[in-house]
């Protein structure tokens, strides 16, 4: 008798999908990947049309057509009304009996953590934190951009960056390095024909995003403008990662704040450092750690601990991950 799949994990991001299918025992019977989920822009029903074509490459190289328990941790399912419209769009299409979804966010949490407890802040494109706790309380944030009160994030950082080298450039602002480094990171030799360049599409907008690590290299040269956008990130980080914790009682406690995401991870001594100082002093019980799991490995588990699958099940899927 073969192996039966139990969970669908869905671990869908801005720019690419894994989805796995596995059984209650922990064995991984299938992969796949597809492309980018993103609601907002196509739409619901065209969003999730994408997640199936890796959905149904998974279930054919895993031999079925429909599992117990669908994990989904899912980009954009930033509102509980997003998490249920997302929920009935996956239900509809019967990958599974019952249907979970989640914030990607807590697939990078519960990646890095041996049992539904912690918080994990990530700061890549954009900002986000969530936490959870074994008994189902969790702590989250809107996350949808400055109007829910976020700030930073690859695409802030690189905004704000140019907006202090502009200012700095007309005079409006004090100097910084950021008016030489910003522009010459395209090749050009001056704020006013980087700004001509971008608001012209000569350099596409969507390459803004090269500019956050430039901001770094600022820093990391001395520049105390860009010192002080760095700070700023890390004020951000753990004044989220602290909230969280006091939701979820957890400051006396000495649990995992998980940091992910592509700035968080590219670990630039600087945030890094001031991430940890801050931490150790509005919450000295947190134990900080760079996350480096795949995050669908997270939703993978999310999986298994809603199909209630025992501890060697867990252990079985990290080692498959971790190969």
């Amino acid at each position: 008798m073969g192996l039966t799949a139990s969970v669908l994990a869905v671990d869908a991001g801005n720019s690419k999908t894994d989805v796995a299918v596995v059984t209650a025992g922990g064995d991984v019977l299938a992969t796949a990947r597809g492309g980018g989920f993103r609601p907002p822009a196509d739409g619901v029903e065209q969003a999730v049309d994408a997640l199936a074509e890796a959905v149904t490459r998974a279930f054919a190289a895993a031999g079925v057509t429909s599992v117990e328990h669908v994990s989904a941790c899912l980009a954009n399912a930033d509102l509980p009304v997003e998490e249920e419209q997302l929920a009935a769009a996956l239900h509809a299409r019967a990958w599974g009996a019952r249907v979970d979804v989640r914030n990607d966010t807590f697939a990078i949490l519960r990646a890095g953590v041996a049992e539904p407890l912690g918080v994990a802040v990530v700061c890549g494109a954009g900002v986000n934190c969530v936490g959870m706790r074994p008994d189902g309380r969790t702590a989250r944030f809107p996350a949808i951009g400055r109007m829910s009160g976020d700030w930073g994030g690859g695409w802030g950082l690189a905004e704000e960056a140019l907006w202090h080298a502009a200012r700095a450039e007309d005079g409006r602002g004090g100097p910084t390095e950021l008016a030489r480094t910003l522009p010459a990171h395209f090749g050009l030799g001056s704020m006013q024909a980087l700004i001509e360049a971008l608001h012209l599409r000569h350099v596409e907008p969507a390459r803004r995003h090269e500019l956050t690590p430039v901001l770094f290299a600022t820093a990391a040269g001395g520049d105390p403008l860009a010192r002080s956008v760095v700070d700023r990130q890390a004020e951000e980080v753990v004044a989220m990662a602290t909230v969280a914790l006091t939701r979820l009682d957890l400051l006396a406690e000495p649990v995992p704040v998980l940091l992910g995401g592509s700035v968080l991870a590219a670990r630039h001594p600087q945030l890094d450092d001031r991430i940890r100082e801050l931490l150790a002093h509005r919450a000295p019980k947190a134990v900080p750690r760079v996350v480096t799991e795949r995050p669908v490995l997270g939703a993978v588990l999310l999986g298994l601990d809603g199909v209630d699958a025992a501890p060697a099940a867990h252990a079985r899927v990290r080692e498959h991950f971790a190969a």
